[in-house]
């Protein structure tokens, strides 16, 4: 049986009249597109573009939900309550909808953004929430992330889960990423090398030269980095190369 593998990115970061990410050149090799709802970024008119640009080009729509951070760019942590968790995924998630059907398309998956990310990856009441505010999107609303804990919320709900992997960013020995202070360009064949690793050994190798388990769906690369849009057509064409089909990560459930 053919390997299948869906490829995400972060879309729709641009706000009023800053320009962040490779958004179109992207959205012509990605899969599934994780756009930001104007909490870390984006606005209003920059989501309706970003979501005609994936009804466009056949790439999944996802709600890039986040903290009430633009200044921080979402990276910030803040103390909130599982409801606050809820009702920002919700308020988010809902308005990206609307745009998506406005366009003729709908919401794929919801997948949380910086600090959000890791609050729920590291707390059970949070990705509670987030699953509930998922669940309440649509029976087949997909969540995206990765970890332990996510995965147990989403299974509690019924929500359908697609595990992630990021082939930008190094692992440290116990699995967490080494994340960067800003974005940097990467060679394009070290991140080939590790998508095609991941998808066809399912490992992954850690920056202290050990190697770890990762069976993921769906692989991220980060839109922002200068040359982004050569990384992500290096990493397709050698994913298909190796004989991966590359699929929005609707086609893929079940």
């Amino acid at each position: 049986m053919a390997i299948r593998m869906d490829i995400n990115s972060d879309m729709g970061e641009s706000f009023g009249r800053y320009t962040i990410g490779n958004d179109a050149e992207l959205m012509t090799v990605i899969t599934s597109a994780n756009i930001a709802c104007g909490w870390h970024g984006g606005d209003p008119a920059v989501m309706r573009e970003t979501v005609a640009l994936a009804v466009q080009h056949g790439v999944g729509i996802g709600a890039h939900v986040a903290l009430p951070d633009l200044l921080g760019f979402g990276r910030r942590r803040m103390e909130v309550s599982p409801q606050e968790i809820y009702d920002y995924t919700l308020y988010q998630a809902g308005a990206l909808a609307a745009f998506a059907e406005a366009a003729g398309g709908r919401l794929q998956h919801v997948k949380p953004h910086g600090a959000f990310y890791v609050m729920c990856a590291q707390n059970p009441e949070y990705a509670d929430a987030l699953a509930r505010a998922v669940k309440a999107l649509g029976d087949d609303v997909i969540l995206v992330m990765m970890g332990d804990v996510a995965p147990k919320a989403a299974a509690a709900h019924g929500v359908p889960y697609m595990p992630e992997g990021y082939i930008d960013l190094n692992y440290n020995a116990q699995g967490g990423l080494v994340l960067e202070r800003s974005k940097q360009a990467w060679d394009p064949d070290e991140v080939a090398n590790r998508a095609v690793q991941i998808a066809t050994q399912k490992t992954v190798n850690t920056i202290d030269g050990s190697t770890l388990p990762m069976d993921v769906k769906t692989l991220c690369i980060h839109g922002d980095a200068p040359n982004s849009g050569e990384v992500a057509r290096r990493v397709r064409q050698r994913l298909e190369a190796a004989g991966v089909e590359i699929v929005p990560m609707r086609e893929m459930r079940g």
